[in-house]
Protein backbone atom coordinates (compact mmCIF):
# COMPACT_ATOMS: atom_id res chain seq x y z
CA UNK A 1 0.00 0.00 0.00
CA UNK A 2 1.22 3.65 -0.59
CA UNK A 3 3.10 5.26 1.99
CA UNK A 4 2.76 9.17 0.88
CA UNK A 5 -0.01 11.26 1.29
CA UNK A 6 -1.72 11.90 -2.08
CA UNK A 7 -3.85 14.24 -4.34
CA UNK A 8 -4.17 14.30 -7.70
CA UNK A 9 -2.54 16.43 -10.23
CA UNK A 10 -5.22 18.85 -11.84
CA UNK A 11 -8.83 19.36 -11.65
CA UNK A 12 -11.29 17.03 -13.33
CA UNK A 13 -15.09 18.27 -14.12
CA UNK A 14 -18.08 15.71 -14.96
CA UNK A 15 -21.69 16.71 -14.94
CA UNK A 16 -24.58 14.86 -14.81
CA UNK A 17 -28.06 14.10 -12.77
CA UNK A 18 -28.48 12.79 -8.95
CA UNK A 19 -29.99 9.43 -8.31
CA UNK A 20 -32.06 10.43 -5.51
CA UNK A 21 -32.84 14.62 -6.26
CA UNK A 22 -32.83 14.44 -9.73
CA UNK A 23 -30.74 17.84 -10.07
CA UNK A 24 -28.45 18.53 -12.34
CA UNK A 25 -24.39 18.83 -10.85
CA UNK A 26 -21.50 20.09 -12.18
CA UNK A 27 -18.84 18.65 -10.10
CA UNK A 28 -15.08 19.37 -10.12
CA UNK A 29 -12.36 17.39 -8.19
CA UNK A 30 -9.50 19.47 -7.61
CA UNK A 31 -5.87 19.04 -6.06
CA UNK A 32 -5.56 19.59 -2.31
CA UNK A 33 -2.54 20.05 -0.23
CA UNK A 34 -1.03 17.93 2.94
CA UNK A 35 -2.90 17.13 5.50
CA UNK A 36 -6.59 18.51 3.82
CA UNK A 37 -8.37 15.30 3.83
CA UNK A 38 -11.30 14.85 1.21
CA UNK A 39 -13.81 17.59 1.64
CA UNK A 40 -17.10 18.73 -0.16
CA UNK A 41 -17.60 22.44 -1.31
CA UNK A 42 -20.49 23.71 -2.15
CA UNK A 43 -20.02 26.52 -4.84
CA UNK A 44 -23.90 27.55 -5.58
CA UNK A 45 -24.10 28.45 -1.66
CA UNK A 46 -22.85 32.06 -0.22
CA UNK A 47 -19.55 31.59 1.19
CA UNK A 48 -18.90 28.25 -0.43
CA UNK A 49 -19.00 26.34 2.64
CA UNK A 50 -16.90 23.18 3.00
CA UNK A 51 -18.31 19.65 4.04
CA UNK A 52 -15.37 17.53 5.76
CA UNK A 53 -16.26 13.80 4.84
CA UNK A 54 -16.56 12.50 7.99
CA UNK A 55 -18.93 10.81 9.99
CA UNK A 56 -18.97 13.50 12.11
CA UNK A 57 -21.16 15.44 9.74
CA UNK A 58 -23.43 12.35 8.78
CA UNK A 59 -26.90 13.60 8.81
CA UNK A 60 -29.24 10.92 6.70
CA UNK A 61 -28.50 7.64 5.69
CA UNK A 62 -31.40 6.74 4.15
CA UNK A 63 -30.59 4.90 0.29
CA UNK A 64 -27.61 6.61 0.60
CA UNK A 65 -25.34 8.44 2.75
CA UNK A 66 -25.57 12.76 2.88
CA UNK A 67 -23.40 14.82 4.74
CA UNK A 68 -24.02 18.32 5.91
CA UNK A 69 -22.83 21.43 7.72
CA UNK A 70 -25.38 23.77 8.67
CA UNK A 71 -27.78 24.39 5.53
CA UNK A 72 -25.27 22.83 3.25
CA UNK A 73 -25.85 19.35 2.47
CA UNK A 74 -24.31 16.78 -0.16
CA UNK A 75 -26.38 13.43 -0.59
CA UNK A 76 -25.25 10.20 -1.82
CA UNK A 77 -21.66 10.84 -0.94
CA UNK A 78 -20.69 6.75 -0.77
CA UNK A 79 -19.68 6.03 -4.73
CA UNK A 80 -17.61 9.09 -5.09
CA UNK A 81 -15.93 8.56 -1.86
CA UNK A 82 -15.53 4.89 -2.93
CA UNK A 83 -13.67 6.18 -6.07
CA UNK A 84 -11.49 8.43 -3.95
CA UNK A 85 -10.81 5.87 -1.19
CA UNK A 86 -10.12 2.91 -3.73
CA UNK A 87 -7.48 5.18 -5.27
CA UNK A 88 -6.05 6.17 -2.00
CA UNK A 89 -6.57 9.65 -2.40
CA UNK A 90 -5.81 11.60 0.94
CA UNK A 91 -6.33 15.25 0.06
CA UNK A 92 -8.77 16.56 -2.33
CA UNK A 93 -11.66 19.20 -2.58
CA UNK A 94 -14.86 18.11 -4.48
CA UNK A 95 -16.17 21.21 -5.79
CA UNK A 96 -20.37 20.83 -6.61
CA UNK A 97 -23.02 23.53 -7.76
CA UNK A 98 -25.54 21.56 -6.73
CA UNK A 99 -26.50 19.27 -3.71
CA UNK A 100 -26.13 15.38 -5.65
CA UNK A 101 -23.18 14.58 -7.24
CA UNK A 102 -24.03 12.87 -10.75
CA UNK A 103 -24.51 9.21 -10.60
CA UNK A 104 -23.29 8.19 -14.08
CA UNK A 105 -23.84 4.30 -14.61
CA UNK A 106 -24.59 3.62 -10.74
CA UNK A 107 -20.82 2.46 -9.98
CA UNK A 108 -17.42 4.02 -9.09
CA UNK A 109 -16.27 3.31 -11.97
CA UNK A 110 -16.86 7.57 -13.49
CA UNK A 111 -15.20 9.10 -10.66
CA UNK A 112 -12.25 6.89 -10.75
CA UNK A 113 -12.13 7.43 -14.53
CA UNK A 114 -11.95 10.89 -13.73
CA UNK A 115 -9.25 10.72 -11.25
CA UNK A 116 -6.82 8.74 -13.00
CA UNK A 117 -7.65 11.18 -15.75
CA UNK A 118 -6.52 14.10 -13.22
CA UNK A 119 -2.96 11.65 -12.29
CA UNK A 120 -2.50 10.86 -8.86
CA UNK A 121 0.33 12.81 -7.45
CA UNK A 122 2.45 11.54 -4.10
CA UNK A 123 2.96 14.23 -1.46
CA UNK A 124 5.55 15.05 1.08
CA UNK A 125 3.84 14.07 4.37
CA UNK A 126 3.39 10.58 5.26
CA UNK A 127 0.01 8.68 5.29
CA UNK A 128 -1.72 8.44 8.47
CA UNK A 129 -2.73 5.10 8.89
CA UNK A 130 -5.00 3.56 11.29
CA UNK A 131 -3.40 0.11 12.48
CA UNK A 132 -6.19 -1.59 13.76
CA UNK A 133 -4.97 -3.89 16.81
CA UNK A 134 -7.75 -4.68 18.59
CA UNK A 135 -11.42 -6.12 17.65
CA UNK A 136 -13.93 -4.04 16.76
CA UNK A 137 -17.27 -4.97 16.31
CA UNK A 138 -20.79 -3.42 15.46
CA UNK A 139 -24.07 -5.91 15.47
CA UNK A 140 -27.54 -5.28 14.48
CA UNK A 141 -29.93 -8.25 15.70
CA UNK A 142 -32.96 -6.79 14.42
CA UNK A 143 -31.85 -6.35 10.50
CA UNK A 144 -29.28 -9.26 10.99
CA UNK A 145 -26.36 -6.97 10.63
CA UNK A 146 -22.49 -7.97 11.93
CA UNK A 147 -19.28 -6.35 10.66
CA UNK A 148 -16.12 -6.52 12.40
CA UNK A 149 -12.36 -5.22 12.34
CA UNK A 150 -9.58 -7.36 13.04
CA UNK A 151 -6.14 -6.82 13.38
CA UNK A 152 -4.10 -7.10 9.80
CA UNK A 153 -1.05 -5.57 8.03
CA UNK A 154 -3.09 -4.08 5.39
CA UNK A 155 -6.43 -3.70 3.81
CA UNK A 156 -8.69 -6.28 3.31
CA UNK A 157 -12.64 -7.03 3.26
CA UNK A 158 -15.56 -9.22 2.48
CA UNK A 159 -19.13 -8.85 2.18
CA UNK A 160 -22.22 -11.29 2.35
CA UNK A 161 -25.40 -10.08 1.24
CA UNK A 162 -28.25 -12.39 1.72
CA UNK A 163 -31.68 -10.95 1.44
CA UNK A 164 -34.56 -14.04 1.88
CA UNK A 165 -35.11 -13.62 -1.81
CA UNK A 166 -35.23 -16.25 -4.44
CA UNK A 167 -34.26 -13.55 -7.21
CA UNK A 168 -31.52 -12.45 -5.97
CA UNK A 169 -29.82 -15.36 -2.93
CA UNK A 170 -27.22 -15.38 -1.19
CA UNK A 171 -23.89 -13.85 -2.39
CA UNK A 172 -20.27 -13.25 -1.19
CA UNK A 173 -16.85 -11.21 -2.56
CA UNK A 174 -13.77 -10.24 -1.18
CA UNK A 175 -11.18 -7.60 -1.62
CA UNK A 176 -7.65 -8.30 -0.89
CA UNK A 177 -4.96 -6.27 -2.70
CA UNK A 178 -6.76 -2.55 -2.83
CA UNK A 179 -3.88 -1.23 -5.58
CA UNK A 180 -4.77 -4.64 -7.74
CA UNK A 181 -8.24 -5.58 -7.38
CA UNK A 182 -10.26 -2.30 -6.66
CA UNK A 183 -10.53 -1.05 -10.24
CA UNK A 184 -10.84 -4.24 -12.80
CA UNK A 185 -13.04 -5.80 -9.75
CA UNK A 186 -14.98 -3.21 -8.27
CA UNK A 187 -15.23 -0.08 -9.56
CA UNK A 188 -18.11 -0.88 -12.14
CA UNK A 189 -19.97 -2.65 -10.01
CA UNK A 190 -23.68 -0.85 -10.44
CA UNK A 191 -26.02 0.02 -7.53
CA UNK A 192 -29.38 -1.99 -7.63
CA UNK A 193 -32.70 -2.22 -6.02
CA UNK A 194 -35.95 -4.59 -6.26
CA UNK A 195 -38.78 -4.56 -8.27
CA UNK A 196 -40.92 -4.07 -5.76
CA UNK A 197 -39.05 -0.96 -3.89
CA UNK A 198 -38.95 0.87 -7.13
CA UNK A 199 -42.82 2.43 -6.85
CA UNK A 200 -42.00 3.04 -3.57
CA UNK A 201 -38.66 4.68 -3.37
CA UNK A 202 -40.53 6.83 -6.05
CA UNK A 203 -43.42 7.77 -3.93
CA UNK A 204 -40.96 9.05 -0.59
CA UNK A 205 -39.18 11.14 -3.42
CA UNK A 206 -36.27 9.26 -4.23
CA UNK A 207 -34.58 7.96 -7.28
CA UNK A 208 -35.83 10.98 -8.97
CA UNK A 209 -33.01 10.70 -11.35
CA UNK A 210 -32.63 6.82 -11.24
CA UNK A 211 -33.42 4.98 -14.92
CA UNK A 212 -32.53 1.67 -16.02
CA UNK A 213 -29.70 3.24 -17.57
CA UNK A 214 -27.99 4.09 -13.92
CA UNK A 215 -29.14 0.51 -12.07
CA UNK A 216 -29.83 -2.64 -12.01
CA UNK A 217 -33.31 -3.43 -10.95
CA UNK A 218 -33.95 -6.91 -9.33
CA UNK A 219 -37.21 -8.83 -10.61
CA UNK A 220 -39.16 -10.11 -7.35
CA UNK A 221 -42.66 -9.93 -8.56
CA UNK A 222 -44.62 -10.51 -11.34
CA UNK A 223 -46.52 -7.49 -13.04
CA UNK A 224 -49.04 -7.42 -15.39
CA UNK A 225 -48.62 -5.44 -18.33
CA UNK A 226 -50.94 -2.94 -17.24
CA UNK A 227 -48.91 -2.59 -14.36
CA UNK A 228 -45.66 -2.43 -16.25
CA UNK A 229 -47.34 0.57 -18.51
CA UNK A 230 -47.83 2.71 -14.97
CA UNK A 231 -44.79 1.75 -13.36
CA UNK A 232 -42.95 3.42 -16.87
CA UNK A 233 -45.01 6.25 -16.77
CA UNK A 234 -44.16 6.88 -13.07
CA UNK A 235 -40.72 6.67 -13.98
CA UNK A 236 -40.79 8.83 -16.69
CA UNK A 237 -39.31 5.96 -19.19
CA UNK A 238 -40.25 6.59 -22.47
CA UNK A 239 -39.53 2.95 -23.98
CA UNK A 240 -40.96 -0.28 -23.10
CA UNK A 241 -39.70 -2.66 -20.48
CA UNK A 242 -39.88 -6.54 -19.76
CA UNK A 243 -39.76 -8.29 -17.25
CA UNK A 244 -37.76 -10.67 -18.98
CA UNK A 245 -36.63 -14.05 -18.15
CA UNK A 246 -32.72 -13.29 -16.08
CA UNK A 247 -34.12 -12.11 -12.67
CA UNK A 248 -33.05 -8.72 -13.78
CA UNK A 249 -35.70 -5.86 -15.55
CA UNK A 250 -35.40 -5.57 -19.03
CA UNK A 251 -32.82 -8.65 -18.95
CA UNK A 252 -29.61 -6.32 -18.26
CA UNK A 253 -26.56 -7.94 -18.58
CA UNK A 254 -24.56 -8.22 -15.11
CA UNK A 255 -20.96 -7.35 -14.93
CA UNK A 256 -20.32 -9.85 -12.68
CA UNK A 257 -22.50 -12.93 -11.50
CA UNK A 258 -22.28 -11.40 -8.01
CA UNK A 259 -22.53 -7.70 -9.00
CA UNK A 260 -24.98 -6.72 -6.21
CA UNK A 261 -22.92 -7.84 -3.49
CA UNK A 262 -19.74 -6.08 -5.10
CA UNK A 263 -21.21 -2.79 -4.86
CA UNK A 264 -22.29 -3.84 -1.48
CA UNK A 265 -18.60 -3.92 -0.87
CA UNK A 266 -18.20 -0.33 -3.08
CA UNK A 267 -20.89 1.18 -0.84
CA UNK A 268 -19.04 -0.11 2.47
CA UNK A 269 -15.55 1.07 0.93
CA UNK A 270 -17.09 4.78 0.58
CA UNK A 271 -18.81 5.08 3.58
CA UNK A 272 -15.75 3.54 5.59
CA UNK A 273 -13.76 6.63 4.07
CA UNK A 274 -15.65 8.82 6.44
CA UNK A 275 -13.44 7.39 9.15
CA UNK A 276 -10.93 10.23 7.73
CA UNK A 277 -8.07 7.86 7.87
CA UNK A 278 -6.71 4.82 5.50
CA UNK A 279 -7.07 1.76 7.75
CA UNK A 280 -4.76 -1.01 8.03
CA UNK A 281 -7.49 -4.08 8.56
CA UNK A 282 -9.69 -7.26 7.57
CA UNK A 283 -13.21 -6.21 7.65
CA UNK A 284 -15.94 -8.71 8.16
CA UNK A 285 -19.21 -7.57 6.59
CA UNK A 286 -22.33 -9.77 6.86
CA UNK A 287 -25.70 -7.71 5.38
CA UNK A 288 -24.22 -4.13 5.53
CA UNK A 289 -26.24 -1.28 4.70
CA UNK A 290 -25.29 2.66 4.78
CA UNK A 291 -27.08 2.92 8.26
CA UNK A 292 -24.95 0.06 9.57
CA UNK A 293 -21.60 1.06 8.19
CA UNK A 294 -22.07 4.78 9.00
CA UNK A 295 -22.45 3.22 13.23
CA UNK A 296 -19.45 1.10 12.62
CA UNK A 297 -17.47 3.56 11.39
CA UNK A 298 -18.40 6.17 14.36
CA UNK A 299 -16.51 3.25 16.34
CA UNK A 300 -13.87 3.10 14.34
CA UNK A 301 -13.36 7.04 14.12
CA UNK A 302 -13.62 6.97 18.00
CA UNK A 303 -11.05 4.25 18.13
CA UNK A 304 -8.78 6.67 15.65
CA UNK A 305 -9.58 9.88 17.65
CA UNK A 306 -8.61 7.86 20.87
CA UNK A 307 -4.99 6.41 19.12
CA UNK A 308 -4.45 10.17 17.83
CA UNK A 309 -5.04 11.75 21.52
CA UNK A 310 -2.54 9.33 22.92
CA UNK A 311 0.12 9.69 20.55
CA UNK A 312 0.12 13.11 20.66
CA UNK A 313 0.50 13.29 24.85
CA UNK A 314 2.19 10.12 25.31
CA UNK A 315 5.59 10.03 23.48
CA UNK A 316 7.25 6.74 24.89
CA UNK A 317 4.89 3.32 24.44
CA UNK A 318 4.77 1.50 27.55
CA UNK A 319 3.30 -1.86 28.40
CA UNK A 320 0.23 -1.50 30.14
CA UNK A 321 -0.07 2.20 30.60
CA UNK A 322 -1.78 4.20 28.45
CA UNK A 323 -0.51 7.73 29.66
CA UNK A 324 2.53 8.23 32.57
CA UNK A 325 3.06 10.82 34.51
CA UNK A 326 4.67 12.78 32.21
CA UNK A 327 1.77 12.92 29.67
CA UNK A 328 -0.57 13.11 32.66
CA UNK A 329 1.05 16.75 33.52
CA UNK A 330 0.78 17.68 29.70
CA UNK A 331 -2.97 16.89 30.16
CA UNK A 332 -4.11 18.16 33.14
CA UNK A 333 -2.25 21.74 35.37
CA UNK A 334 -2.13 20.27 38.29
CA UNK A 335 1.21 19.99 40.09
CA UNK A 336 2.95 18.92 43.34
CA UNK A 337 1.68 18.45 45.94
CA UNK A 338 -1.73 18.44 44.00
CA UNK A 339 -1.24 16.00 41.44
CA UNK A 340 -3.34 12.98 42.56
CA UNK A 341 -2.83 10.63 39.57
CA UNK A 342 0.15 8.67 38.92
CA UNK A 343 -0.72 6.90 35.66
CA UNK A 344 -3.77 5.93 33.32
CA UNK A 345 -3.95 2.30 32.15
CA UNK A 346 -7.13 2.32 30.60
CA UNK A 347 -8.75 4.94 28.34
CA UNK A 348 -12.04 4.67 26.15
CA UNK A 349 -12.71 8.49 24.37
CA UNK A 350 -16.07 10.09 25.71
CA UNK A 351 -16.25 7.17 27.62
CA UNK A 352 -14.45 5.66 30.27
CA UNK A 353 -10.90 6.01 31.87
CA UNK A 354 -9.17 4.22 34.79
CA UNK A 355 -6.22 5.66 36.64
CA UNK A 356 -3.83 4.92 39.43
CA UNK A 357 -2.80 6.41 42.45
CA UNK A 358 -0.05 4.77 44.53
CA UNK A 359 -0.64 6.27 48.35
CA UNK A 360 2.99 6.27 49.97
CA UNK A 361 3.72 7.50 54.20
CA UNK A 362 5.70 10.13 51.96
CA UNK A 363 2.65 12.04 51.31
CA UNK A 364 2.48 15.76 52.70
CA UNK A 365 -1.01 15.19 54.20
CA UNK A 366 -0.18 12.03 56.24
CA UNK A 367 1.84 14.14 59.14
CA UNK A 368 -1.66 15.61 59.73
CA UNK A 369 -3.99 13.57 59.67
CA UNK A 370 -3.94 11.75 61.20
CA UNK A 371 -0.73 11.58 63.93
CA UNK A 372 0.29 8.07 64.37
CA UNK A 373 -2.66 6.38 62.47
CA UNK A 374 -2.72 7.84 58.92
CA UNK A 375 -5.67 8.17 56.46
CA UNK A 376 -5.75 9.77 53.48
CA UNK A 377 -8.68 12.43 53.40
CA UNK A 378 -11.76 11.35 52.03
CA UNK A 379 -11.80 14.94 50.09
CA UNK A 380 -8.76 13.90 48.50
CA UNK A 381 -9.70 10.88 47.07
CA UNK A 382 -12.75 12.90 45.62
CA UNK A 383 -10.45 15.11 44.18
CA UNK A 384 -8.27 12.09 42.66
CA UNK A 385 -11.16 10.88 40.68
CA UNK A 386 -12.33 14.19 39.59
CA UNK A 387 -8.97 14.36 37.92
CA UNK A 388 -8.46 11.40 36.71
CA UNK A 389 -12.29 12.24 34.95
CA UNK A 390 -10.54 15.55 33.47
CA UNK A 391 -8.54 12.78 31.10
CA UNK A 392 -12.50 12.44 29.47
CA UNK A 393 -12.15 15.86 28.21
CA UNK A 394 -9.54 15.53 25.77
CA UNK A 395 -11.81 15.18 23.07
CA UNK A 396 -13.43 18.01 22.15
CA UNK A 397 -11.58 20.49 23.90
CA UNK A 398 -8.43 22.04 23.16
CA UNK A 399 -5.21 22.79 24.97
CA UNK A 400 -6.58 21.00 27.65
CA UNK A 401 -3.58 21.98 30.19
CA UNK A 402 -5.39 25.69 29.53
CA UNK A 403 -8.46 24.17 31.04
CA UNK A 404 -9.80 24.43 34.87
CA UNK A 405 -12.55 22.02 36.10
CA UNK A 406 -14.69 23.61 39.05
CA UNK A 407 -17.02 21.14 41.22
CA UNK A 408 -20.41 22.23 41.05
CA UNK A 409 -22.28 19.31 42.50
CA UNK A 410 -21.18 16.22 44.26
CA UNK A 411 -23.90 13.36 45.12
CA UNK A 412 -24.37 10.15 46.09
CA UNK A 413 -20.84 10.42 47.68
CA UNK A 414 -19.90 7.62 49.97
CA UNK A 415 -16.62 6.60 51.69
CA UNK A 416 -16.64 2.67 52.26
CA UNK A 417 -13.37 1.71 53.91
CA UNK A 418 -10.16 4.37 54.69
CA UNK A 419 -7.35 4.05 52.54
CA UNK A 420 -3.69 3.77 54.17
CA UNK A 421 0.15 4.25 52.93
CA UNK A 422 0.78 1.20 51.17
CA UNK A 423 -2.93 1.32 49.56
CA UNK A 424 -2.78 1.42 45.47
CA UNK A 425 -6.19 3.59 44.39
CA UNK A 426 -7.57 2.37 40.90
CA UNK A 427 -9.59 5.35 39.66
CA UNK A 428 -12.45 4.34 37.52
CA UNK A 429 -14.11 7.19 35.98
CA UNK A 430 -17.53 7.45 33.44
CA UNK A 431 -18.47 9.19 31.46
CA UNK A 432 -22.61 10.76 32.06
CA UNK A 433 -23.61 13.18 30.09
CA UNK A 434 -21.57 16.10 28.59
CA UNK A 435 -23.24 19.42 27.41
CA UNK A 436 -21.02 21.89 26.10
CA UNK A 437 -18.81 23.14 29.14
CA UNK A 438 -20.48 21.33 32.17
CA UNK A 439 -19.79 17.77 32.37
CA UNK A 440 -21.62 14.79 34.32
CA UNK A 441 -19.37 11.88 35.67
CA UNK A 442 -19.66 8.61 37.59
CA UNK A 443 -16.42 7.78 39.45
CA UNK A 444 -15.52 4.54 41.83
CA UNK A 445 -12.24 4.22 43.97
CA UNK A 446 -11.21 0.59 44.58
CA UNK A 447 -8.24 -0.83 46.81
CA UNK A 448 -7.41 -4.38 45.73
CA UNK A 449 -10.95 -4.81 44.62
CA UNK A 450 -12.97 -3.29 47.13
CA UNK A 451 -14.63 -0.10 46.57
CA UNK A 452 -13.32 2.47 49.59
CA UNK A 453 -15.24 5.70 47.72
CA UNK A 454 -17.85 6.25 45.14
CA UNK A 455 -19.98 9.19 44.03
CA UNK A 456 -21.37 11.41 40.66
CA UNK A 457 -20.10 14.58 40.50
CA UNK A 458 -21.39 17.81 38.09
CA UNK A 459 -18.24 20.23 37.19
CA UNK A 460 -17.76 22.99 34.52
CA UNK A 461 -15.46 23.78 32.43
CA UNK A 462 -13.27 27.09 32.38
CA UNK A 463 -10.36 29.00 30.85
CA UNK A 464 -7.12 28.95 33.04
CA UNK A 465 -6.77 32.88 33.40
CA UNK A 466 -2.73 33.09 31.78
CA UNK A 467 -0.10 33.56 34.19
CA UNK A 468 -2.20 32.09 37.23
CA UNK A 469 -1.52 28.93 38.81
CA UNK A 470 -4.46 26.22 39.49
CA UNK A 471 -6.54 26.95 42.66
CA UNK A 472 -6.70 24.05 45.03
CA UNK A 473 -10.85 24.45 45.31
CA UNK A 474 -10.17 23.26 41.42
CA UNK A 475 -10.76 19.76 40.84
Amino acid sequence: MLVQQVTIKKPVTMSGVGLHTGVRTKMTFKPAPENYGIRFRRVDMEGTPEIPADVDHVVDVARGTTLAVGNARVHTTEHVLAAVSGLQVDNMVIELDNLEPPIGDGSAKPFVDMLLDAGLEEQEAPKDYLIIDQVVHYQNLEKSVDIVALPADDFRVSVVIDYNNPALGSQHTGLFNLEKEFVPEYANARTFCFLHEVELLRDQGLIKGGNLDNAIVIVDRELTSDQLKKLTAKLGIDHSIIIGTTGVLNNKKLHFRNEPARHKLVDLIGDLALIGVPLKAQILAARPGHASNIEFARRVRKLYQQKKLVRKYQHEKKEGVVFDINAIQRILPHRNPFLLVDKIVDFEIDKRVVGVKSVTMNEYFFPGHFPGQPVMPGVLIVEALAQTGGILLLNGVENPGNKLVYFMAMNNVKFRKPVVPGDQLVLDVEMISRRSKIIQIRGRAFVDGAVVAEGEFTAAVVDREPGKQSPSSAS
